[in-house]
């Protein structure tokens, strides 16, 4: 629309331009032409009918000296000119006798004039003429001059009209690319005050409608986490009574079911807390209480994720963790991590290993998770983000949300999450680098 307004505006004032210098530039030109007449009126007017003398015309060196083309020539109707000098040598102009008075324009000689006859009170006749092409340049000239001023000013009056339509239209850009910065789960009305009052219907509009898809989403998160509360306590109960079971004697072919069984509802556990994680995660952002402490954090991941590590055999370790504080909550810091930690653990094999580090830099706190597993191909990282998307061929059960939640996260906290290669020469193992805001 910016565009098209710019572009309607400029067609219309050049072609209004362009008439407008037409117009002025033949006014101009005809006036000057009707000024120069009023000269040779004058002029006419000033000739006493007893100066003109009908004898020959004498050779005059003063039209060599001088511009001949701006010169009047003043004559009797008539007047000889032996030998044949040409106007230009001082010779007079072979008007025609039959000319009735007034204004005429004559080739003569080849050249153009502007001729006026008059008739004196006497009877005497006589001519003031003047050559076209010197009236015609002079008219042009001041025809030009009163053109220019469209010439020079137009193009600023273009460039003037550009720039008041885009600072105009500068409010909706703002808010184009305020919208376009915004987090997936950032459904907050628009400002409407700093948009032009034609735009605000539209901008209310669009404000009811993130009103409803807020609500929408609410409801379901708020179904999530109730389903994953509900089913907590039945999951609880029978992880129990398959303790309780286990305690029994029983065949050896009915402890290798019970222990399939305790296996599933030990999923099911896990699968219940990160559906709670991530109806955390995409709850809208609040600032925190108090900047987060990285060192803190990691130690209690590693607390809470060493006894399955030691169960695989894998190498823990955190590598260069300084105490940096970050603007993120310790839920979500330590939500984010747990879950980084956790898939590199089950997706490293039985004597691997997995190392934590922790770099400071100007932009923010860079947070590097490193593993000895398979890794994931560049054509599926993107696609890992999805919830319930697990690559294919690792061997691993799970649900298949870790990163989906790593991702919900880093858009509440405005961190950058990426992912390569650990070995990049093998291409194997996985490497995810975090990117977090300074406090």
């Amino acid at each position: 629309m910016q565009r098209k307004l710019s572009l309607a505006l400029s067609v219309v004032i050049a072609a209004v331009a362009l008439v407008a210098g037409a117009l002025s530039f033949a006014a101009a030109y005809d006036e000057a032409q009707e000024l120069q007449d009023d000269m040779l009126r004058q002029a006419a007017r000033l000739v006493d009918g007893r100066h003109l003398g009908a004898g020959p015309a004498q050779p005059d060196e003063h039209f060599k000296d001088h511009d001949d083309a701006a010169r009047l020539i003043v004559q009797a109707l008539g007047q000889a000119n032996p030998g044949g000098l040409s106007v230009d040598d001082g010779g007079a102009l072979p008007v025609p006798t039959q000319l009735a008075d007034g204004l005429h324009t004559l080739t003569l000689q080849g050249e153009a004039f502007r001729v006026l006859v008059r008739t004196l009170a006497t009877g005497e006749r006589f001519v003031v003429a003047q050559e076209a092409d010197f009236r015609d340049a002079m008219a042009r000239d001041s025809a030009v001059r009163t053109v220019l001023p469209f010439v020079v000013l137009v193009p600023v009056l273009l460039l003037v009209v550009a720039t008041l339509v885009r600072q105009l239209f500068r409010p909706i850009s703002a808010l184009a690319q305020g919208i376009d910065r915004r987090a997936e789960q950032d459904l907050h009305p628009i400002d409407e005050r700093p948009v032009p009052s034609e735009v605000r219907p539209f901008v209310r509009a669009i404000n009811r409608l993130l009103g409803r898809v807020a609500q929408d989403m609410e409801s379901q998160r708020r179904f999530v986490a109730d389903a994953a509360h509900e089913l907590r306590s039945p999951l609880t109960a029978l992880s129990l009574q398959a303790e309780r079971l286990q305690q029994a004697p029983m065949s050896a072919a009915a402890q290798e079911r019970l222990a399939v069984l305790r296996e599933g509802i030990q999923r099911g556990r896990l699968l219940l807390e990160q559906l709670l994680s991530m109806a955390r995660a995409q709850q809208p952002s609040q600032a925190p209480a108090a900047p987060a402490s990285v060192q803190g954090v990691l130690r209690h991941v590693l607390e809470d994720l060493m006894p399955l590590a030691h169960a695989k055999q894998i190498d823990l370790g955190v590598v260069g963790a300084p105490d940096v504080r970050v603007a993120v909550s310790p839920l979500d810091l330590h939500t984010l991590v747990k879950n980084l930690v956790d898939n590199a653990i089950r997706y490293s094999p039985v004597g691997g290993r997995v190392d934590v580090s922790v770099q400071a830099q100007a932009g923010g706190v860079v947070l590097c998770v490193q593993d000895t597993g398979p890794g994931i191909a560049p054509a599926e990282r993107e696609r890992v983000f999805d919830a319930f998307y697990r690559t294919v061929g690792t061997g691993q059960s799970g649900s298949g949300l870790g990163l989906s939640i790593v991702r919900a996260i880093a858009l509440r906290i405005g961190a950058r999450v990426s992912l390569d290669w650990s070995d990049e020469a093998a291409q194997r193992g996985l490497k995810v680098r975090v990117t977090i805001p300074l406090a």
